[in-house]
Protein backbone atom coordinates (compact mmCIF):
# COMPACT_ATOMS: atom_id res chain seq x y z
CA UNK A 1 0.00 0.00 0.00
CA UNK A 2 1.62 3.30 -1.26
CA UNK A 3 -0.51 5.75 0.17
CA UNK A 4 -4.11 6.12 1.83
CA UNK A 5 -6.82 8.93 1.71
CA UNK A 6 -10.02 9.95 3.24
CA UNK A 7 -13.29 12.50 2.29
CA UNK A 8 -16.47 12.76 4.51
CA UNK A 9 -18.95 15.10 4.01
CA UNK A 10 -19.23 18.62 6.04
CA UNK A 11 -22.54 17.96 7.27
CA UNK A 12 -22.42 16.46 11.01
CA UNK A 13 -25.41 14.54 12.80
CA UNK A 14 -25.22 14.42 16.12
CA UNK A 15 -26.77 11.91 18.62
CA UNK A 16 -29.13 14.57 19.71
CA UNK A 17 -30.09 15.54 16.13
CA UNK A 18 -31.52 11.54 15.79
CA UNK A 19 -33.25 12.16 19.45
CA UNK A 20 -35.69 15.08 17.38
CA UNK A 21 -36.21 12.09 14.68
CA UNK A 22 -36.99 9.09 16.17
CA UNK A 23 -37.86 7.85 19.42
CA UNK A 24 -33.75 7.37 20.90
CA UNK A 25 -31.04 9.18 22.65
CA UNK A 26 -27.53 9.57 22.64
CA UNK A 27 -27.16 7.63 26.24
CA UNK A 28 -29.10 4.57 24.49
CA UNK A 29 -26.85 5.18 21.18
CA UNK A 30 -23.95 5.25 23.01
CA UNK A 31 -23.94 2.30 25.31
CA UNK A 32 -25.18 0.21 22.64
CA UNK A 33 -22.92 1.26 19.72
CA UNK A 34 -20.16 3.57 20.64
CA UNK A 35 -21.51 5.98 18.10
CA UNK A 36 -21.33 9.91 18.64
CA UNK A 37 -21.60 11.67 15.53
CA UNK A 38 -22.06 10.41 11.42
CA UNK A 39 -21.42 12.53 8.47
CA UNK A 40 -24.54 13.36 5.82
CA UNK A 41 -23.67 14.12 2.47
CA UNK A 42 -25.41 16.73 0.36
CA UNK A 43 -28.58 15.99 -1.57
CA UNK A 44 -25.88 17.40 -4.51
CA UNK A 45 -22.63 15.18 -3.92
CA UNK A 46 -22.82 11.32 -5.09
CA UNK A 47 -21.23 8.34 -3.98
CA UNK A 48 -18.73 8.96 -6.89
CA UNK A 49 -17.75 12.66 -5.76
CA UNK A 50 -17.04 11.18 -2.08
CA UNK A 51 -14.79 8.23 -3.72
CA UNK A 52 -13.25 11.22 -6.42
CA UNK A 53 -12.17 13.32 -3.37
CA UNK A 54 -10.82 10.47 -1.51
CA UNK A 55 -9.11 9.13 -4.08
CA UNK A 56 -7.18 12.47 -5.24
CA UNK A 57 -5.76 12.57 -2.19
CA UNK A 58 -4.18 9.23 -2.64
CA UNK A 59 -2.89 9.79 -5.91
CA UNK A 60 -1.40 12.95 -4.26
CA UNK A 61 -0.11 11.36 -1.27
CA UNK A 62 1.55 8.82 -3.81
CA UNK A 63 2.91 10.95 -6.54
CA UNK A 64 0.67 10.25 -9.17
CA UNK A 65 -1.07 10.92 -11.56
CA UNK A 66 -4.32 9.42 -13.03
CA UNK A 67 -2.84 8.09 -16.07
CA UNK A 68 -0.67 6.20 -13.99
CA UNK A 69 -3.46 3.71 -12.81
CA UNK A 70 -3.81 0.76 -14.66
CA UNK A 71 -6.89 -0.53 -12.92
CA UNK A 72 -9.44 1.03 -10.56
CA UNK A 73 -11.82 -0.70 -7.79
CA UNK A 74 -14.81 0.79 -6.20
CA UNK A 75 -16.29 -1.13 -3.26
CA UNK A 76 -19.90 0.20 -2.76
CA UNK A 77 -23.20 -1.07 -1.47
CA UNK A 78 -24.53 2.87 -2.66
CA UNK A 79 -23.96 3.34 -5.86
CA UNK A 80 -24.41 6.29 -8.19
CA UNK A 81 -26.85 4.23 -10.40
CA UNK A 82 -29.08 1.20 -9.57
CA UNK A 83 -27.52 -0.58 -12.25
CA UNK A 84 -24.79 0.88 -14.20
CA UNK A 85 -22.82 2.51 -15.27
CA UNK A 86 -20.53 1.15 -12.14
CA UNK A 87 -19.64 3.68 -9.85
CA UNK A 88 -15.62 3.34 -10.44
CA UNK A 89 -16.37 4.56 -13.98
CA UNK A 90 -18.11 7.56 -12.47
CA UNK A 91 -14.62 7.83 -10.36
CA UNK A 92 -12.66 7.10 -13.10
CA UNK A 93 -14.60 9.59 -15.57
CA UNK A 94 -14.22 12.72 -12.66
CA UNK A 95 -10.33 10.97 -12.65
CA UNK A 96 -9.93 11.97 -16.01
CA UNK A 97 -8.97 8.13 -16.32
CA UNK A 98 -9.87 6.47 -19.56
CA UNK A 99 -9.11 2.97 -21.49
CA UNK A 100 -8.40 1.49 -17.94
CA UNK A 101 -10.64 -1.52 -16.34
CA UNK A 102 -12.92 0.01 -13.79
CA UNK A 103 -15.45 -2.10 -11.92
CA UNK A 104 -17.27 -2.35 -8.39
CA UNK A 105 -17.37 -4.46 -5.75
CA UNK A 106 -20.43 -5.54 -3.83
CA UNK A 107 -19.03 -6.95 -0.89
CA UNK A 108 -20.81 -4.95 2.05
CA UNK A 109 -18.81 -3.61 4.64
CA UNK A 110 -15.94 -5.99 3.76
CA UNK A 111 -15.66 -4.69 0.14
CA UNK A 112 -12.77 -2.86 0.68
CA UNK A 113 -10.51 -5.75 1.64
CA UNK A 114 -12.05 -7.43 -0.86
CA UNK A 115 -10.89 -4.96 -3.27
CA UNK A 116 -7.25 -5.18 -1.93
CA UNK A 117 -7.61 -8.54 -2.62
CA UNK A 118 -8.19 -8.05 -6.05
CA UNK A 119 -5.31 -5.67 -6.52
CA UNK A 120 -3.14 -7.99 -4.77
CA UNK A 121 -4.10 -10.69 -7.24
CA UNK A 122 -4.24 -8.51 -10.41
CA UNK A 123 -0.50 -7.28 -9.31
CA UNK A 124 1.02 -10.96 -8.68
CA UNK A 125 -0.36 -12.26 -11.85
CA UNK A 126 1.24 -9.29 -13.93
CA UNK A 127 -2.05 -7.86 -15.15
CA UNK A 128 -2.23 -4.98 -13.17
CA UNK A 129 1.24 -2.58 -11.69
CA UNK A 130 -0.92 0.07 -10.47
CA UNK A 131 -4.56 0.10 -8.76
CA UNK A 132 -6.51 2.69 -7.22
CA UNK A 133 -8.98 0.68 -4.75
CA UNK A 134 -11.58 3.30 -3.60
CA UNK A 135 -14.42 2.48 -0.91
CA UNK A 136 -17.23 4.64 -1.14
CA UNK A 137 -20.74 5.11 0.74
CA UNK A 138 -23.25 7.49 0.93
CA UNK A 139 -25.58 5.39 3.16
CA UNK A 140 -27.66 7.50 4.33
CA UNK A 141 -29.50 7.55 0.93
CA UNK A 142 -30.30 4.22 1.50
CA UNK A 143 -31.22 4.04 5.00
CA UNK A 144 -34.84 4.64 6.33
CA UNK A 145 -34.69 7.85 8.02
CA UNK A 146 -37.94 6.39 10.44
CA UNK A 147 -35.91 3.04 11.59
CA UNK A 148 -34.61 3.88 14.63
CA UNK A 149 -32.82 0.09 14.61
CA UNK A 150 -30.55 1.40 11.39
CA UNK A 151 -30.55 4.93 10.83
CA UNK A 152 -28.48 5.88 14.08
CA UNK A 153 -26.37 3.07 13.47
CA UNK A 154 -24.62 4.70 9.15
CA UNK A 155 -22.64 7.64 8.08
CA UNK A 156 -21.78 9.03 4.38
CA UNK A 157 -17.75 8.44 3.46
CA UNK A 158 -14.88 7.38 0.92
CA UNK A 159 -11.51 5.90 1.80
CA UNK A 160 -8.99 5.01 -1.11
CA UNK A 161 -5.65 3.76 -1.72
CA UNK A 162 -2.99 3.04 -4.11
CA UNK A 163 -1.87 -0.67 -4.15
CA UNK A 164 1.81 -0.80 -6.32
CA UNK A 165 3.43 -3.60 -7.84
CA UNK A 166 7.03 -3.63 -5.51
CA UNK A 167 10.34 -5.71 -5.86
CA UNK A 168 11.22 -5.33 -2.23
CA UNK A 169 9.53 -8.51 0.24
CA UNK A 170 9.13 -6.26 2.85
CA UNK A 171 6.76 -4.02 1.52
CA UNK A 172 4.51 -6.74 0.32
CA UNK A 173 0.98 -7.16 1.10
CA UNK A 174 1.55 -10.43 3.36
CA UNK A 175 -1.59 -12.28 2.81
CA UNK A 176 -5.54 -11.72 2.52
CA UNK A 177 -8.45 -13.71 2.67
CA UNK A 178 -11.70 -12.93 2.30
CA UNK A 179 -15.11 -15.15 1.99
CA UNK A 180 -18.90 -15.59 2.23
CA UNK A 181 -22.19 -17.60 3.69
CA UNK A 182 -25.28 -16.91 1.80
CA UNK A 183 -27.49 -18.56 4.26
CA UNK A 184 -27.18 -15.33 6.49
CA UNK A 185 -28.57 -13.22 3.82
CA UNK A 186 -31.46 -12.07 5.34
CA UNK A 187 -29.63 -11.28 8.62
CA UNK A 188 -28.32 -7.53 6.91
CA UNK A 189 -30.54 -6.95 3.77
CA UNK A 190 -32.32 -4.31 0.80
CA UNK A 191 -34.95 -6.61 0.06
CA UNK A 192 -36.61 -4.26 -2.14
CA UNK A 193 -36.09 -3.17 -5.87
CA UNK A 194 -33.83 -5.94 -7.28
CA UNK A 195 -35.02 -8.95 -9.35
CA UNK A 196 -36.02 -10.74 -6.34
CA UNK A 197 -38.86 -7.92 -5.55
CA UNK A 198 -38.97 -5.46 -8.09
CA UNK A 199 -39.49 -1.65 -8.01
CA UNK A 200 -43.14 -1.61 -7.31
CA UNK A 201 -45.77 0.79 -5.09
CA UNK A 202 -46.27 -1.97 -2.32
CA UNK A 203 -42.61 -2.06 -2.25
CA UNK A 204 -41.68 1.96 -1.81
CA UNK A 205 -45.21 1.62 0.42
CA UNK A 206 -42.94 -1.25 2.81
CA UNK A 207 -39.84 1.28 2.80
CA UNK A 208 -38.13 -2.57 1.48
CA UNK A 209 -35.14 -0.17 -0.76
CA UNK A 210 -33.93 0.72 2.29
CA UNK A 211 -31.24 -1.47 5.01
CA UNK A 212 -33.24 -4.00 6.98
CA UNK A 213 -30.96 -5.77 9.67
CA UNK A 214 -31.74 -8.07 12.48
CA UNK A 215 -29.09 -6.54 14.67
CA UNK A 216 -28.38 -9.19 18.00
CA UNK A 217 -28.61 -11.71 15.50
CA UNK A 218 -25.43 -10.47 13.28
CA UNK A 219 -23.23 -9.09 16.31
CA UNK A 220 -23.65 -12.72 17.29
CA UNK A 221 -22.07 -14.16 14.17
CA UNK A 222 -19.88 -10.94 13.46
CA UNK A 223 -17.77 -11.42 16.94
CA UNK A 224 -17.37 -15.31 16.16
CA UNK A 225 -16.91 -15.21 12.60
CA UNK A 226 -14.06 -12.36 12.77
CA UNK A 227 -12.36 -13.56 15.36
CA UNK A 228 -11.67 -16.84 13.92
CA UNK A 229 -11.05 -15.43 10.09
CA UNK A 230 -7.97 -13.67 11.89
CA UNK A 231 -6.64 -16.32 14.28
CA UNK A 232 -6.32 -18.54 11.34
CA UNK A 233 -4.67 -15.54 9.21
CA UNK A 234 -1.83 -14.92 11.70
CA UNK A 235 -1.28 -18.77 12.43
CA UNK A 236 -0.72 -19.39 8.38
CA UNK A 237 1.48 -16.54 8.70
CA UNK A 238 3.37 -17.22 12.05
CA UNK A 239 2.60 -13.92 12.75
CA UNK A 240 1.64 -13.60 16.77
CA UNK A 241 -0.55 -10.17 17.87
CA UNK A 242 2.31 -8.47 19.64
CA UNK A 243 3.65 -7.85 15.87
CA UNK A 244 0.69 -6.09 14.95
CA UNK A 245 1.36 -2.64 14.94
CA UNK A 246 -2.62 -1.65 14.14
CA UNK A 247 -5.61 -3.53 14.16
CA UNK A 248 -7.96 -1.87 12.19
CA UNK A 249 -11.30 -3.38 11.90
CA UNK A 250 -14.48 -2.76 9.96
CA UNK A 251 -15.86 0.23 12.14
CA UNK A 252 -19.62 -1.44 12.91
CA UNK A 253 -20.03 -1.12 16.99
CA UNK A 254 -17.87 -0.71 19.16
CA UNK A 255 -19.40 -3.76 21.37
CA UNK A 256 -18.02 -5.91 18.44
CA UNK A 257 -14.87 -4.24 17.91
CA UNK A 258 -14.03 -4.80 21.76
CA UNK A 259 -15.14 -8.31 21.89
CA UNK A 260 -12.66 -9.21 19.18
CA UNK A 261 -9.91 -7.34 19.84
CA UNK A 262 -10.32 -8.70 23.52
CA UNK A 263 -10.64 -12.45 21.64
CA UNK A 264 -7.28 -11.64 19.67
CA UNK A 265 -5.27 -10.35 22.80
CA UNK A 266 -4.84 -6.80 20.80
CA UNK A 267 -4.55 -4.01 23.33
CA UNK A 268 -5.70 -0.69 22.95
CA UNK A 269 -3.24 0.88 21.38
CA UNK A 270 -2.70 -1.45 18.95
CA UNK A 271 -6.59 -0.72 17.92
CA UNK A 272 -8.14 1.94 15.92
CA UNK A 273 -11.26 3.14 16.90
CA UNK A 274 -13.11 5.69 14.45
CA UNK A 275 -16.80 4.32 14.88
CA UNK A 276 -17.45 7.27 17.35
CA UNK A 277 -16.98 9.94 14.72
CA UNK A 278 -18.00 8.29 11.98
CA UNK A 279 -20.60 5.67 12.40
CA UNK A 280 -20.84 2.86 10.43
CA UNK A 281 -19.54 3.73 6.90
CA UNK A 282 -19.56 0.24 5.55
CA UNK A 283 -16.67 -0.36 2.92
CA UNK A 284 -15.32 2.97 3.78
CA UNK A 285 -14.69 2.57 7.09
CA UNK A 286 -10.95 0.56 6.72
CA UNK A 287 -9.45 3.17 4.60
CA UNK A 288 -11.01 6.06 6.61
CA UNK A 289 -9.61 4.67 9.80
CA UNK A 290 -6.00 3.80 8.03
CA UNK A 291 -6.25 7.69 7.25
CA UNK A 292 -7.42 9.19 10.58
CA UNK A 293 -3.90 6.93 12.30
CA UNK A 294 -1.90 8.55 9.29
CA UNK A 295 -3.01 12.13 9.10
CA UNK A 296 -2.59 12.29 12.99
CA UNK A 297 0.85 10.92 12.73
CA UNK A 298 0.76 7.75 14.15
CA UNK A 299 0.94 5.57 10.95
CA UNK A 300 4.60 5.01 9.83
CA UNK A 301 6.22 3.37 7.01
CA UNK A 302 6.85 -0.30 7.80
CA UNK A 303 3.97 -0.32 10.33
CA UNK A 304 1.86 -3.46 10.05
CA UNK A 305 -1.78 -3.55 9.36
CA UNK A 306 -4.07 -5.94 10.68
CA UNK A 307 -7.69 -5.45 8.43
CA UNK A 308 -10.77 -7.36 9.35
CA UNK A 309 -14.34 -6.92 8.36
CA UNK A 310 -17.76 -8.53 8.29
CA UNK A 311 -20.74 -7.42 6.09
CA UNK A 312 -23.76 -8.12 4.66
CA UNK A 313 -23.96 -11.71 2.90
CA UNK A 314 -22.45 -12.45 5.05
CA UNK A 315 -18.94 -11.86 3.67
CA UNK A 316 -16.16 -11.41 5.75
CA UNK A 317 -11.86 -10.77 5.35
CA UNK A 318 -9.05 -9.96 6.79
CA UNK A 319 -5.24 -8.90 5.50
CA UNK A 320 -2.44 -8.52 6.58
CA UNK A 321 0.13 -5.87 4.92
CA UNK A 322 2.95 -3.24 6.24
CA UNK A 323 2.26 0.66 5.32
CA UNK A 324 4.49 1.05 2.61
CA UNK A 325 4.46 4.49 1.45
CA UNK A 326 5.92 6.81 -1.39
CA UNK A 327 8.14 8.72 0.41
CA UNK A 328 8.81 8.18 4.50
Amino acid sequence: MRSIGAYVPKKVLTNEDLEKMVDTSDEWITKRTGIKTRHIASEEENTSDLGLEAAKLALKRAGLEAEDIDLLICATISPDYFCMPSTACMIAKKLGIANVPAMDISAACSGFIYALSTAKAYIESGMAKTVLIVGAEKLSAIVDWSDRTTCILFGDGAGAAVVAATDKKEEAIIDTNISADGKFYDYLITPGCGTERPCSEEVLKERACFIKMKGNETFKVAVKTLTNDVKELLEKNGISSEHITYFVPHQANYRILSAVANALGLNEKQCVITVDKYGNTSSASIPMAINEIFEEGKLKKGDLLLLDAFGGGFTWGSAILPFSPTTP
